[in-house]
């Protein structure tokens, strides 16, 4: 069944409210500090170690997006590549079982 004019003209009113409106604005200004998204650091260390733990992490779950970052002087590996806190936070429970030390970071821009 599809909408009637009223129904959508509804919505848009609703979308131009003041509330929403400065919601949206507070959500732009936070994008610009904070960055889209989060990853989940299982290491933060040595070279040797970052590279034995990104490759033991790939062999665990291959699906996963890695990244190997270089972090003067030491290296990080973050896996995932989350919208929201909350599906980087389910996602955490899983990987901290076989990693320790493992947390949530925003990603930058």
């Amino acid at each position: 069944m599809l909408p009637n004019m009223a129904t959508l003209s509804a919505q848009n009113t609703t979308n131009k409210s003041a509330a929403v409106q400065k919601l949206l604005a507070k959500k732009i200004r936070y994008n610009k500090t904070v960055g889209f998204g989060f990853s989940i650091q299982i290491y933060y260390g040595d070279e040797t170690t970052a590279k034995s733990k990104h490759a033991a992490f790939l062999g665990l779950y291959p699906a996963v997006e890695t990244t190997l970052v270089w972090d003067h002087p030491d290296w990080k590996v973050q896996v995932g590549n989350y919208k929201t806190k909350l599906a980087a936070d389910s996602a955490h429970l899983i990987y901290k079982q076989e990693f320790s030390g493992t947390i949530v970071v925003p990603l930058g821009k």
